[in-house]
């Protein structure tokens, strides 16, 4: 069991988590949702212990493992299977240990614990493991350096997983897995024989791999049981009954004081008004339920349409080494009211396409034709890779509208969905919904006529993932044009 009690956190200042108390059963896959910003990630530094608490405590059971995935992916030369293994170190250290004792006692006691953890059978499920993330055998005996980032994050949830903690944090775990991987995913963490707490907006996920959804609002926390649709039903029914409630508090309140007011000036009545003034501080009032508004997005239009095809490639060829291309023979166009969704496994070269597509890849080969006067808008995958870390979103916009006033640039950046309280936060200690708002609105700050969007929902909540379709949708086309690309 974990138990979370009267549990307060702040950072940079910031109030996140106040007073907040919840409580998990043993076993329980549990979602952890709320809106970008509200202290989800922060409760997890919480638990792990990496940041202290205001107040309160959080409980777990006595000597109990817990594990989540390294924020830096490993790099190094060792096979993939090797870095997997040397995350169970109690198995490491024994078979370490076995190599070098000399106790016939000792040497009992190492091979008996050994069996009881199941390590002759560790190298097969640390394949099995990389198997069901998308390594093959092959694969799984390179070094960790020949893969990218993303692979390598791949590696980093493969461990986590394979030691088998007592509480299992994840956050976001989707986020570098295609679809295949987080079909396993899903299947792994429902079979799960230990606690499993995910900070996820993945819809899909959350209503396949969990038993309980744990909602963090308005700095407070409140446990559901079932998936996350159950939840939403669930909590619209709460909130009903909490509207109805109040407005009959409030009815009752006002039918008190209107009886206060009317007689507690006559001397025939003051007993009766005062036995309501006693009442009505007795009743006390019942908390309004507050919805909290969800910035949209907005896609301005283009000032000057651009006439088809705006790109043409022909034997197009690209990568990131002269003469290594990644992908070749390319052959295609792009019109003016085109809607292409882009799939493909991991690794076959999205977002080195999309890239291509954007101009910050240089053809190697082929005829490439960009029209004349396209603007063009991307929103990259890796949110650092286009923002300053140390600069805040004011400052980020401030470099597109140097000569604005200060006002309507914080009113540009307060369109893209920051509150007022994080324009002056630093990228890099922004949530990563907020990273994404702020990358988002720098995408089409200029109105582009084509729009890039590598990733976009990765670190959105449920709701701004929602808001960002109802902008896509809204953007005007003069025909219909949707096509699917696989690469």
């Amino acid at each position: 069991m974990i138990q979370i009690a009267g549990l307060s956190a702040r950072i940079a200042g910031r109030l996140l988590i106040e007073n907040a108390s919840v409580t998990l059963p043993a076993g329980t896959k549990a979602g952890l949702v709320g809106r970008n910003g509200a202290g989800k990630s922060t409760l997890f530094r919480v638990i792990t212990g990496e940041l202290s608490a205001e107040a309160g405590s959080v409980s777990l059971p006595k000597n109990a493992r817990i594990g989540q995935v390294a924020q830096e992916a490993p790099g190094t030369e060792e096979p993939l299977i090797e870095i997997v293994l040397k995350a169970d170190k109690e198995r490491t250290a024994l078979i370490a240990e076995a190599e070098t004792a000399t106790d016939p006692h000792r040497i009992a006691d190492i091979q008996t614990r050994l069996a009881d953890i199941g390590a002759h059978s560790a190298e097969a499920r640390a394949a099995s493991i990389l198997a069901g993330l998308g390594f093959d055998h092959e694969a799984q005996r390179r070094p960790a350096s020949s893969f990218s980032g993303g692979w390598r994050m791949r590696v980093a949830l493969a461990a986590v997983l394979f030691s088998e903690p007592d509480l299992l944090l994840l956050d976001e775990p989707t986020n570098y897995l295609d679809l295949e991987g987080t079909l396993w995913l899903e299947d792994y963490i429902r079979r799960y024989p230990h606690t499993v707490i995910i900070i996820s907006h993945d819809r899909d996920l959350l209503n396949t791999a969990v038993n309980a959804i744990v909602h963090l609002d308005q700095k407070k926390l409140t446990f559901y049981r079932g998936s996350y649709d159950q939840f939403e039903r669930q909590k619209a029914e709460a909130d009903e009954l909490q509207m109805k409630a109040k407005a009959k508090n409030e009815a009752a309140r006002k039918h008190l004081q209107s009886f206060i007011d009317r007689f507690k000036a006559k001397a025939s009545k003051a007993r009766q008004a005062q036995s309501r003034v006693k009442a009505l501080e007795r009743m006390g009032t019942v908390a309004a339920v507050i919805e909290e508004h969800v910035q949209g997005f907005s896609f301005p239009d283009p000032e000057k349409q651009v006439a088809s095809p705006i790109v043409a490639i022909q034997g197009g060829a690209v990568g990131y080494e002269p003469g290594k291309p990644i992908l070749k023979r390319l052959n295609l166009r792009i019109d003016a009211d085109d809607r292409i969704a882009l799939l493909g496994s991991n690794g076959n070269g999205k977002s080195t396409f999309a890239k291509f597509i954007s101009g910050r890849l240089q053809a190697e080969a082929g005829d490439v034709r960009i029209a004349p006067g396209l603007k063009i808008g991307f929103f990259a995958q890796h949110q650092l890779d286009d923002l300053v870390p140390t600069q805040s979103a004011v400052e980020h916009v401030r470099r597109r509208m140097a000569d604005a006033p200060e006002a309507k640039v914080r009113s540009r950046v307060a369109q893209m969905g920051l509150a007022t309280e994080k324009m002056d936060t630093a990228a890099k200690d922004l949530s990563g919904g907020e990273k994404a708002r702020l990358l988002m609105g720098l995408a089409a700050f200029d109105a582009p006529n084509l729009l890039i969007l590598d990733e976009p929902t990765n670190h959105l909540d449920i709701d701004s993932r929602n808001a960002l379709i109802t902008a896509l949708n809204a953007i005007p086309v003069q025909s219909s044009s949707s096509r699917t690309t696989g690469i």
